[in-house]
């Protein structure tokens, strides 16, 4: 009877392994083809005049389901035994099976990452309402950091249901009053848009995407207006030593932009987690 919790915890946490692999061999697919399908759409909608032959691709069925997975150097469609989260990358030895074609070593990472952020979250919450919300959270935050990263984009499409999301789950949920969750969404649009603001009419630039905003107001509303600060200054932190650093090792153009989202998303996560600890930490390091 002894041994009972210990196999059940024991097979929680390998379920939780399990899924986020199985959900991070998904946003890859999110990952590679919203930004895509969002354009097609952008392009139909702008009426913008198509050549015979673009016409015939944008009229062609494109989303997360079709066309089926397949080679992008060969069209080798992938088949199901190839497309096993991170055993069929080791066992193809990251090459297509017909082509040979290197296979971007990002799939792989993105599942494992998947894997180990959904293992975190079943680790700090158990077996509970919360690890379950909490997780589709993290998976957004993942997509959307990457997709930020490869386009500069983070989609409306994504970042306005979080923030619904949050709000709804709030108000069933007790971790963070849905009086906090409102004002969290509130204060996390506007002190971005502040920011914006205050920066265009200086310099008479943008400084960042109005996605940004939607996704701090995102944050706010899963986290609470309490978490902002934390997630803010997490975020700049490290988005200014990185960029620094890339700056430094001319890796990056002073005047190219950098996207802020995958530090707000790595913030973020770090204040579902230890927000509370690094509150604390902060508190008794100020004295109060």
């Amino acid at each position: 009877m002894t041994e009972l919790p210990h196999l059940f915890t024991t097979s929680f946490f390998i379920s939780l392994v399990i899924l986020g692999l199985v959900v991070g061999s998904f946003l890859n697919v999110v990952i590679h083809r919203l930004p895509i399908m969002l354009e097609k759409q952008w392009q139909q909608e702008s009426n913008n005049p198509f050549s015979a032959e673009q016409k015939k691709i944008t009229q062609q069925p494109y989303n997360l389901a079709l066309p089926a997975s397949h080679c992008p150097t060969c069209r080798h469609q992938i088949r199901l035994r190839e497309n096993i989260p991170v055993l069929s990358y080791v066992l193809l030895k990251g090459r297509c099976s017909a082509c040979k074609t290197q296979i971007p070593i990002r799939y792989p990472v993105i599942e494992c990452t998947t894997a180990a952020i959904t293992l975190l979250v079943g680790w700090q919450f158990g077996i509970s309402i919360e690890t379950v919300a909490y997780c589709f959270l993290s998976w957004f935050l993942l997509a959307l950091a990457v997709i930020d990263y490869d386009t500069q984009l983070l989609p409306d499409v994504m970042t306005l249901p979080l923030v619904w999301g949050g709000l709804l789950f709030n108000s069933i949920a007790t971790n963070v009053s849905l009086y906090d969750a409102v004002w969290g969404g509130a204060a996390g649009y506007l002190a971005l848009w502040s920011v914006f603001w205050a920066y265009k009419l200086v310099t008479g630039k943008d400084g960042m995407g109005y996605g940004d905003f939607k996704l701090l107001a995102a944050l706010g509303a899963w986290l609470g207006w309490i978490m902002l600060p934390i997630i803010i200054f997490l975020s700049s932190l490290v988005g200014v030593l990185i960029s620094l650093s890339l700056v430094a090792l001319k890796r990056h153009a002073q005047n190219q932009p950098i996207p802020f989202g995958p530090y707000l998303s790595g913030a973020g996560f770090i204040a579902l987690l230890w927000g509370d600890q690094l509150r604390q930490f902060y508190f008794q390091f100020m004295g109060i």
